[in-house]
């Protein structure tokens, strides 16, 4: 459950990135291109991508994209709910990550976050609620589709993880863990019907 708690987080609270990588990325990117333009590049080349550490340096990019709220606001709120969460105070993260989502009804990372808080405190239901959110907001979230699978699979629903984890898989073709969840749904399906 920790590496779904990391995709669903992304690298910047499951793993540190020093400035230095960030802004290493950040110079990387088109100054022509908005970052609309950029995530659509991205998600061709992520699709593109056979090697997983290549694909892995693909999908830290659309990460550092989704995190991009555009409010200075908004990002020093998640900054201190990040916080919150590696600390385990729940309550104070939640109540940080409802003003993102007040403030920023239409920023998905918002809701993402908040959506694996409440992974983070068993609160399935409304974190299954957030990641529809996120879904209607960006449909190649694959993170929160990783979180979606993991929800319907604790919950026995391993049809429908299977098909989530499909879907990842078409976004994300080199994603390991995905890869792994449908290896083992498809086996556990398939001895269903024997």
């Amino acid at each position: 459950m920790a590496v779904t708690t990391a995709i669903l987080l992304g690298p910047g609270l499951a793993h540190a990135q020093s400035e230095s990588a960030q802004t290493s990325l950040e110079a990387q990117a088109p100054a022509e291109k908005s970052g609309a333009e950029r995530l659509d590049d991205y998600f061709l080349d992520l699709k593109r991508e056979a090697d997983p550490n290549p694909a892995k340096r693909i999908a830290d990019k659309i990460w550092l994209e989704w995190r991009r709220s555009g409010s200075g606001t908004a990002d020093q709120l998640m900054a201190w709910a990040d916080e919150a969460m590696t600390e385990k105070r729940f309550f104070l993260a939640l109540d940080l990550l409802d003003q993102v989502t007040v403030l920023m009804p239409d920023y998905a990372e918002g809701w993402n976050r908040r959506a694996t808080l409440h992974f983070m405190m068993d609160n399935h239901s409304k974190s299954m609620a957030d990641i529809n959110r996120v879904l209607t907001l960006e449909p190649r979230h694959f993170g929160a589709l990783m979180g979606m699978g993991a929800i319907l699979s604790q919950a026995g629903k391993d049809e429908a993880a299977l098909g989530t984890y499909l879907k990842v898989l078409e976004i994300y073709p080199a994603m390991r863990e995905a890869q792994t969840r449908v290896g083992e749904l498809s086996d556990e399906l398939a001895g269903d019907e024997i």
